[in-house]
């Protein structure tokens, strides 16, 4: 199991390269200096392609990778020392440094070439037309040179952009002037102080981590600059090197400001990124950074990571973003700790006596600092290990969520000698659920637990998920970094700021008092993942024996393992199933048993699922979610009001919807049109739509002229479009009101998908009188529907040319997008017989393909299947879709006729065509 332990580097010297050395001897005598044809190339891009693949076979050697990046960097250092004798520029009073990840001595097989020329004064002409050659022939041989031309007094005002002065502190002088050998770090070291330069690099690495989410654990992490990317170690040097005056990171061991150990890890995970950046260049062919879905299965095997006989189909590389991960993570918390560390040993000293933290003693063992809480001495936890667990029990209880820097150091070695005696422990665990009752800064006292090894070695279990991801575009988090925001967000059920977003919920979550009970269920939902088997029956077992072995009570352990096992059933039913359906809902009443369960289930899944994919939840989701809770809460507590069938749902939605028609002065509807109207509409209709949007599309029947009827024969069918920002940003919510036919279905989805339009929901019903209401909820990705006029009048027209053209729809080919490319679903079709309805319930899981739904539109017209009803829904790269349908006589379909639906469904979806989904 990767650990980032720096034992396992390879440190055998790196074989000489077979090369011919570039000098100004070595140079074609053929060749000129002011020559821009083919022989002028000198042959280089040659000896640049063959240092590239000994480099490759090096690495495949088992050559440690750091040495590689040095080796490259050393053959860049002699070439560009060559051409500056070539171009005669040893005969001007230039200086040639080499800065950035150069500058360090680091290059990838594509890193930028970032250098510097340095003139005492101005730049002359002369100078200037042998620099424009060199310039040219770096571009012409393929390195693409980052390259700065500055006097100093240039370079002193370029400096006061910080990226700059970064690239200047790292500047290393290759050949030329040596008086100006230590002038682009003195020119840094003038116009920045130490506490300005760090203020504006924190700055800077805060916006950088908000453009990634602020999380090691995106699904195509940015190995240079996300959370835990390269540049997290860049941080460390730059705000050190200013102050320390060193040119290397291990430098500020011998400064005892980084320990042995720390290096180590640093080093290590650096060398790890480092080798994923050199595949990803050769793979790509340029400076690529981004470990995109494209690369990560290759990256996976070229590194090592092999399928083993009874893995899932993508478990080597799940184990290989797993190290990325659980790298990232030790590389930004190292970061983290180290910037602060130098805040709090050279910044802070240096701070007015006012400004600088106040120690205040909280006991014996602890200081509150300022924000921080500290180790009252550096014995405490060797002395009294319970204070592990009663630090950050404090800290909740006094409002603290930051920790100083020696303490933290000190935190993690205590960590390591957490073991089955200490975790058995009666104090120990009182501590541990004590904490877990302690609400305030509960998510932020468990991150840094999980980042300092205190909760992976206090839940073993919960170290085997840490960094576990699932290849697919779902689940956005790793499982450990998952758990932890789903805790944070039960927390804002709490807050004031999110009543608004959550009020049922956070209603419920507040009645709660036992609230440990559902951190336990959030901390063990998971715990099971990756092991193969059920993770819910396995996580049932771990829970209730943690909360046992903890001293709870029986009837607590079980209620945290059966909210464990069941974490799913609420989601799986409101999003699978018919909730119209009255039995459905009594039978999730039943397998649910009683309103305390039911409170902690609803509370439990809607955090799960806004902590699973911040774009999974929405008030379509949230909608669901809460019919479903009022429905079963009502059958458990027996409420004698309560719809208990299909008819007393009706009516139910028909009052509130009449309701609001009372409440508004509208001169074109009244009550005896609206009843007749609904009289009309079936029942199917009020069981499916909300009173809201039943208002809507009865002002809009009104107030269209009658269709169908003979005085009014050329009467079109009726579209209306309306913004709808429940769903998602810029949805459009369309309902068609038509006349019945058979391809109603399929010439809509081939219309919205030709207009480019994602489905996100869809309701299709057809009335007592064969008219069809149809209501879709769209996604634009051009963003003009709503604003747009033309547009919106576009798909009105195509959409009611369609309905008149009963032709076979055109389907329009596109490509799959590329990160639905890389993964396989397997296209899963079955079929459920619903008495209710008298109509078959189609349940379809495939591939989320572009031009999904128009295909299976097609096939449904060219099989003569009725659609009734159908609810869409996509999971990261997985469609789930639920269709109602029957023959077109609104009988049931035989078997035969399922069986060969099924067939040209299949036959369809999993053809290798590259087209969209409306």
């Amino acid at each position: 199991m990767f650990n980032c332990d720096v034992t396992s580097i390879d440190l055998t010297p790196l074989p000489l390269f077979s090369k011919q050395s570039v000098t100004t001897d070595a140079l074609p005598a053929s060749a000129s200096a002011d020559s821009t044809s083919e022989p002028a190339l000198l042959g280089i891009p040659e000896w640049l392609s063959q240092i590239n693949e000994d480099i490759s076979r090096a690495l495949e050697r088992g050559v440690n990778i750091r040495q590689l990046v040095g080796a490259r960097s050393e053959a860049i250092d002699e070439l560009l020392i060559a051409l500056f004798y070539w171009f005669e520029l040893d005969k001007t009073d230039l200086a040639l440094f080499a800065t950035g990840g150069y500058g360090r001595g680091e290059l990838s097989l594509y890193s930028d070439i970032d250098i510097l020329l340095l003139s005492p004064d101005e730049v002359g002409a002369d100078a200037s037309s042998k620099i424009d050659k060199l310039v040219a022939l770096l571009w012409d041989i393929g390195l693409e040179p980052a390259l700065s031309v500055r006097s100093v007094n240039d370079a002193l005002e370029a400096a006061l952009d910080h990226t700059i002065a970064s690239a200047q502190l790292e500047a290393r002088l290759l050949i030329g002037n040596e008086a100006l050998r230590d002038m682009p770090i003195q020119i840094v070291n003038k116009q920045w102080s130490p506490r300005a330069f760090f203020d504006v690099k924190m700055e800077e690495s805060k916006a950088r981590y908000l453009q990634h989410n602020a999380t090691e654990y995106n699904l195509e992490p940015n190995i240079k600059t996300a959370p835990g990317g390269l540049r997290d170690i860049h941080i460390i040097g730059w705000v050190t090197k200013r102050y320390f005056r060193v040119g290397k990171l291990y430098d500020l061991v011998q400064q005892n400001f980084l320990t042995e150990k720390e290096f180590d890890e640093l080093s290590f995970a650096e060398g790890y990124l480092w080798q994923i950046r050199h595949y990803l260049h050769v793979l790509t062919g340029r400076n690529e950074n981004k470990l995109l879905f494209d690369y990560q299965r290759e990256i996976a095997q070229l590194m090592g990571y092999e399928t083993q006989p009874d893995d899932q189909p993508n478990a080597a590389v799940e184990r290989f973003m797993r190290d990325y991960y659980r790298c990232a993570m030790q590389i930004s918390t190292l970061s983290e700790m180290l910037t602060n560390h130098y805040y709090e040993t050279i910044i802070e000293p240096q701070l007015p006596d006012d400004e600088r933290p106040k120690k205040q003693p909280i006991n014996a063992r602890f200081n509150r600092v300022g924000d921080h809480i500290a180790i009252a001495h550096h014995r405490v936890f060797a002395q009294h290990p319970e204070s592990i667990l009663e630090m950050f029990l404090l800290m909740g209880q006094h409002g603290i969520d930051k920790v100083r820097t020696h303490t933290l150091r000190a935190l993690k070695i205590a960590a390591r000698g957490i073991d089955q005696i200490y975790r058995d422990n009666p104090a120990h665990q009182a501590l541990f659920l004590a904490n877990l009752k302690e609400q305030n800064y509960l998510f932020h006292r468990l991150r840094t637990m999980n980042r300092y090894g205190v909760l992976g070695n206090y839940i073993p279990a919960f170290a085997q998920v840490t960094g576990l991801m699932q290849y697919d575009l779902f689940h956005r988090y790793t499982v450990d970094a998952h758990t932890l925001f789903l805790i944070r967000i039960l927390h804002r059920f709490t807050d004031p700021r999110f009543f608004e977003d959550f009020p049922l919920v956070s209603a419920i979550f507040q009645r709660i008092e036992r609230k440990e009970i559902l951190v336990l269920a959030a901390m063990f939902h998971d715990i099971a993942k990756g092991r193969g088997g059920n993770h819910s029956l396995l996580g049932e077992t771990e829970a209730i024996e943690f909360c046992l072995a903890h001293g709870m009570s029986k009837a607590d352990a079980h209620l945290v393992g059966w909210l464990t096992r069941h974490h799913l059933l609420m989601s799986m039913t409101a999003q699978k199933k018919d909730i119209s359906d009255p039995e459905v809902v009594t039978v999730f009443a039943d397998l649910v048993g009683n309103v305390t369960h039911l409170n902690h289930l609803y509370v439990l899944t809607v955090a799960d699922m806004n902590a699973t994919n911040p774009q999974l939840w929405n008030s379509w989701r949230a909608t669901l979610m809460k019919q479903l809770y009022s429905q079963t809460r009502r059958i458990l507590r027996a409420d004698i009001d309560a719809p208990t069938n299909r008819q007393d749902m009706i009516s139910a939605t028909r009052k509130q919807a009449l309701k609001m028609l009372d409440n508004v002065d509208n001169q074109h509807m009244n009550r005896e049109e609206v009843l007749r109207l609904w009289d009309d509409l079936g029942d199917e209709y009020f069981l499916r739509e909300i009173p809201e949007d039943i208002f809507w599309h009865t002002e809009a029947i009104l107030n269209h002229p009658p269709i169908g009827l003979a005085s009014n024969a050329d009467s079109p069918p009726l579209v209306v479009l309306r913004e709808h920002r429940e769903l998602a940003l810029d949805a459009v919510q369309v309902f068609v009101y038509t006349q019945d036919q058979m391809n109603l279905f399929a010439v809509t989805m081939a219309v919205f998908d030709q207009m480019n339009l994602d489905v996100l929901d869809a309701r299709i019903i057809t009335a007592t009188r064969d008219f069809a209401l149809d209501s879709y909820v769209l996604l634009d990705p051009s963003g003009t529907l709503l604003v747009d006029e033309d547009s919106q009048q576009e798909l009105k027209q195509r959409l009611i040319d369609a309905f008149k053209a009963p032709a076979l729809p055109k389907l329009v080919h596109k490509r799959i997008p590329r990160q639905l490319r890389h993964f396989e679903v397997k296209t899963e079709i079955s079929f459920e017989f619903n008495d209710a309805s008298d109509q078959h319930i189609m349940s379809l899981e495939t591939l989320d393909q572009p031009g999904l739904l128009a295909r299976v539109g097609q096939v449904f017209l060219q099989e003569k299947i009725e659609v009734h009803a159908a609810r869409i829904t996509t999971l990261g790269e997985r469609a789930e879709d639920m269709f109602y349908i029957s023959d077109q006589n609104d009988e049931p379909l035989s078997a035969d006729r399922l069986s060969a639906l099924k067939a040209a469904l299949l036959a369809s979806l999993t053809a290798p065509k590259d087209t969209s989904r409306g």
